[in-house]
């Protein structure tokens, strides 16, 4: 063997002996790249972003309740060592993930849609399989591998670093980060439901999450289509609904032998944390009320085009119109630098022509065309909302023109009239009399045209189901 070989043997030889560790789960080796103290600290850094990006979220002790559940679970992982974190933070978006070394977070969004303490803890369970499996290391691992692989191969063949195995190197360590597949989220079910039932809860909770999640994607999927937009997934990995998921019933299944006698679902207990949360946008993020929308941290109000679908995002709020011919854009600049025309100037690189200056609504504003586009600078509060709208082409532009003009126009700091009338929708809960259907319960619901089905949604009850009397109901006011 000759001296170049024989280091890449022993090179790759180390690679996959050296770097191995038992999983504290199956007790199988795995290959990791990344030590506890290292997933430890990436937990570290990773949540310090994930709390930059988002605020937390607590009403009546609701951090405090989600976490004690977190730490009644974790206390029968496979990890039961590790510093656990459980935290809800303030976001609409139907989510809950964990972070190496034991971060674990959920949205109120998620929780809005629960409806148990069981629940509660098949969410965390399940994430708390990620963790105790060592997904996102496994994950890590296997993307830093194959760098380490191509980078040894490379030294060896320079024919190696050509664009195509970069490119399939790259390719192969974005496959592995963009998410779990189906087995490892199988397997967190699966411990999920492990841990559920050493806790004291039913087991089945895991499924009954799923189901929720899986209603919520078939719901989005009907929207979707009115809106003419893609629709979202959660759990995506599994493509049928858990009823007919055979490996799913299988796993979770298996935890029924761990059943230590009756099990807790929690639903009173559940129901009385959440009732009050805030459900959809918050003040905080700014919220459509009656086709307009309000920031009340920021104090401004905007009535948005009529009939136009709205997309509030953490950097920008966006109304589409019919058939996405058009649309109109917000956007937010800090501390802005002189007038409003100077600051238009600087945006448009000196393009826009036939500025507008004056006030909109007694606020300093300008108002000008640039590059096939609308664009308006109102000043307020020391901040600079940036107003852009566009069409697909020539014509939709002209078409749209003057609704994006009116709604520009309707720019405006809010009132105390408004700030007293006007809060984010929250979550109350009422007993179901012998008569209580959806349909009479979504007359007049702020939710708008799809009110009967959101209703039935957060109560677990999707597609066709009605409430029992005596039966505690989620309502949105």
């Amino acid at each position: 063997m000759s001296p170049r070989p024989r280091a890449v043997f022993f090179a790759l030889l180390t690679l996959l002996l050296a770097d191995c560790a038992q999983n504290p789960v199956t007790g199988e080796v795995n290959f990791v790249l990344v030590t506890e103290q290292q997933e430890l600290s990436l937990g570290r850094r990773a949540d310090q972003d994930v709390k930059k990006e988002y605020a937390l979220y607590d009403i009546r002790g609701l951090q405090d309740y989600v976490n004690s559940v977190g730490q009644r679970l974790s206390g029968y992982s496979h990890r039961s060592a590790l510093n656990y974190r459980f935290t809800v933070l303030d976001s609409p978006e139907v989510n809950a993930f964990a972070l190496p070394g034991g971060y674990i977070y959920v949205t109120r969004g998620i929780l809005a849609f629960l409806n148990s303490e069981a629940e509660l803890a098949a969410v965390l369970g399940h994430e708390i399989g990620h963790v105790t499996a060592r997904h996102s290391v496994r994950q890590i691992s296997a993307a830093q591998g194959a760098d380490i692989l191509f980078n040894i191969l490379g030294a060896v063949s320079p024919a190696m670093r050509s664009s195509g195995v970069q490119s399939v190197t790259s390719l192969l360590g974005n496959v592995l980060l963009a998410g779990y597949g189906r087995e490892h989220e199988l397997e967190a079910d699966r411990l999920g439901a492990e841990y559920l039932a050493r806790a004291g809860y039913d087991p089945q909770a895991m499924i009954r999450v799923i189901g929720v999640l899986k209603n919520q994607e078939l719901f989005d999927a009907e929207t979707a289509k009115q809106e003419g937009r893609e629709a979202r997934t959660y759990h995506g990995v599994f493509a049928s609904h858990p009823d007919n998921d055979t490996r799913l019933k299988e796993v979770v299944g298996a935890a029924e032998r761990l059943r230590t006698g009756q099990t807790e679902e929690g639903r009173d207990t559940y129901l009385a944390r959440t009732t009050g949360m805030v459900f959809g946008d918050s003040a905080h993020e700014g919220f459509v009320r009656g086709g307009s929308f309000y920031h009340t941290d920021m104090g401004i109000a905007l009535r948005l085009p009529v009939g136009w679908r709205v997309l509030n995002q953490r950097d920008r709020v966006t109304a589409i119109a019919p058939g996405a011919e058009a649309r109109l854009e917000m956007t937010l600049e800090k501390k802005p630098q002189g007038e409003p025309a100077d600051f238009l100037r600087r945006a448009t690189r000196g393009t826009a022509n036939d500025i507008e200056v004056g006030p909109i609504n007694a606020l300093p504003a300008a108002v000008a065309i640039a590059r096939g586009r609308l664009i308006a600078v109102i000043f307020h509060g020391g901040n600079a909302f940036i107003l852009a709208g566009a069409g697909r082409a020539e014509n939709a532009f002209s078409k749209h023109l003057e609704t994006m003009r009116t709604s520009i126009g309707s720019f405006h700091a809010m009132t105390a009239e408004e700030r007293a009338a006007i809060r984010p929708l929250a979550i109350n809960v009422k007993k179901a009399a012998a008569a209580t259907r959806f349909a009479d319960l979504a007359q007049g619901s702020p939710l708008g045209k799809n009110a009967e089905a959101m209703l039935r949604l957060v109560n677990a009850l999707y597609p066709t189901g009605e409430p029992k009397p005596g039966q505690p109901v989620k309502v949105i006011d």
